[in-house]
């Protein structure tokens, strides 16, 4: 089961118990709900489970590939995603330059300090809206850690707040992935490797988010350990084409077989 504190458009701040359920996933709310904020909980799971996605096409390609026979088996290939791309995008601005821990601190001190409480639990909140972010000073977000990212995350919420960047538009976009690109690229603060997380994010896959341990990986994979950069990485999954992203999300790596 998959829990999660939510900010409805209303205003409510309701929790969602999302299991899984026969031909499909069930959604529960302890609190009765209107008919509109029933159809934006249904929306906002459709997307955070990817739902809508078809990828029998990458199934195709993985069937050939032993080192992804278990991706069709295991039902694999739906990115876990935030309700909205706002959301999304802040959480990757905090992934960069710091550990996997560090992130979750940030994440957790943004949602504490600035969301909405849970009525019900009021140790619980939901996640800042853009508005809510917008409002609190740089200062204010160096005081609960975010370190130099303050500005970047400021700067993104007053963009959305007041609507000059539009993220939620870049959801099923007719936009090509390289106009999709260069307005996540537009976010101070995100770069090739944040772009190409957040590409994914939105179920494209025709960029690797190449980080030191994306080499790791493909250094051990097919170089014996020694060093590699961006170019080796590519061109390990050049042949994906538009599904790179994926084939090399869900590879069985050497490093798993190592138990590292």
């Amino acid at each position: 089961m998959l829990s999660r504190v939510e900010r409805l458009a209303s205003g409510r701040v309701v929790e969602l118990f999302i299991r899984e359920a026969a031909g499909g996933v069930s959604v529960e709310v302890q609190e009765p709900l209107t008919g509109p904020e029933r159809e934006e909980v249904s929306r906002k799971v459709w997307w955070m489970l990817g739902l809508g996605e078809d990828l029998s096409p990458f199934y195709t390609l993985a069937r050939e590939e032993p080192k992804l026979a278990h991706v069709e088996r295991q039902a694999l290939g739906r990115m876990l995603r935030s309700p909205t791309v706002f959301e999304d995008l802040v959480k990757t601005l905090l992934t960069t330059n710091t550990t996997w821990n560090g992130t979750i601190r940030m994440v957790e001190a943004l949602v504490s300090r600035f969301g909405d409480p849970l009525p019900t639990d009021p140790s619980r909140n939901a996640f800042p809206t853009p508005r809510q972010l917008a409002e609190r000073s740089e200062e204010g977000l160096r005081e609960i850690g975010l370190g130099y990212r303050a500005p970047f995350v400021t700067e993104l919420a007053r963009r959305v707040a007041e609507g000059e960047l539009d993220l939620e538009g870049l959801k099923n976009s007719d936009r090509t992935t390289e106009e999709v690109r260069k307005i996540l690229l537009s976010v101070k603060g995100i770069g090739d490797y944040a772009a190409a997380t957040m590409l994914m994010l939105l179920g494209r896959y025709d960029y690797l988010p190449i980080d030191t341990w994306a080499c790791k990986l493909v250094s051990r994979e097919w170089y014996n350990g020694e060093p590699v950069g961006r170019e080796e990485v590519e061109a390990a999954f050049e042949q994906w084409g538009r599904w790179k992203g994926l084939a090399y999300w869900f590879w069985d790596w050497a490093l798993w077989e190592e138990g590292t």
